[in-house]
C-alpha cells in the first residue's frame, strides 16, 4: 500500500510562502511560513477529492493558522473576542454558526470554524438556507481542519457534536452546544437546525458585547 498525498508543488508553494511573508513581515520569519504552509497542504491534501485548487485553499488555510498565531504572540493585545465553532466535519454546523455570527457582529467579534474530521465539502443546502436568512457566505469557504494555533487563540470555543475529539482548551471559555446534523437532512431540517443555531449565536454575541457593569 502506497501513500495516496500527493508530493507538495515545491515551486508553487514557495511563490506562496513569499506571499503570506510579506504579510506577515515582521512577524514571522519566512522559514516559519514555508513550515506552516507546507502542513496545512499536508493536511488538506489528507482528506481532498479534488486537487486542482488545493495549494490555494492551503494558503488560506495558513494565513489562518498564521493571523491566530500572532494574536496568541501578541503582548498585551487588545483586540475583538475570537469565537471558534467546531464541528466534525466543518461541513454543517460549525458553518452556519460561524456565518451567522460573522454577519450579525459586524466585525466585533472575530470568528472561525475548523472541524475534527473535516470534509470534502459543505453540506447540501447550507449556503442555501443562509440565503435565505440573508447571510451571506464567502464563495472560498471549505472545510478546514482543526490545528493547534486555532484553538489557542480563541477566547470562546463552542463545540457541536464532535465527541472526545472536541477540543476543551484550558483557560478558554468553553460551551457545547447539542444541535443536531445537518448532513444528509431535508431541506426543512437544515432550516430549523439554522435557527436553532441563529437563536444560540444571538445569545452568545449579546454575551460577548454586552457592557462591563
Amino acid at each position: 500500500m502506497t501513500d495516496s498525498t500527493p508530493p507538495v508543488p515545491d515551486d508553487r508553494l514557495l511563490a506562496g510562502a513569499a506571499h503570506l511573508a510579506s504579510r506577515y513581515d515582521g512577524t514571522f520569519a519566512p522559514e516559519t511560513v514555508l513550515k506552516l504552509l507546507a502542513d496545512s497542504y499536508r493536511l488538506l491534501a489528507e482528506q481532498a477529492t479534488v486537487r486542482s485548487h488545493l495549494i490555494v485553499l492551503a494558503e488560506r488555510l495558513a494565513d489562518e493558522r498564521l493571523a491566530a498565531l500572532a494574536h496568541t504572540h501578541a503582548e498585551a493585545a487588545v483586540a475583538v473576542p475570537r469565537v471558534l465553532f467546531v464541528c466534525s466535519g466543518n461541513a454543517g454546523r460549525s458553518q452556519l454558526a460561524a456565518a451567522i455570527l460573522s454577519h450579525l457582529a459586524q466585525g466585533t467579534v472575530q470568528v472561525s470554524s475548523a472541524g475534527t474530521q473535516p470534509a470534502a465539502d459543505l453540506d447540501a443546502h447550507i449556503a442555501e438556507v443562509l440565503a435565505e436568512a440573508g447571510v451571506p457566505l464567502a464563495d472560498d469557504v471549505f472545510p478546514k481542519p482543526l490545528t493547534e494555533e486555532v484553538v489557542a487563540a480563541a477566547d470562546v470555543v463552542v463545540t457541536m457534536g464532535c465527541g472526545d475529539a472536541c477540543p476543551i482548551p484550558a483557560g478558554r471559555r468553553y460551551l457545547d452546544w447539542p444541535v443536531p446534523d445537518p448532513d444528509g437532512a431535508p431541506i426543512e431540517r437544515v432550516r430549523a437546525i439554522r435557527d436553532q443555531i441563529g437563536s444560540r449565536v444571538q445569545a452568545l454575541l449579546a454575551d460577548l458585547t454586552e457592557a462591563p457593569k
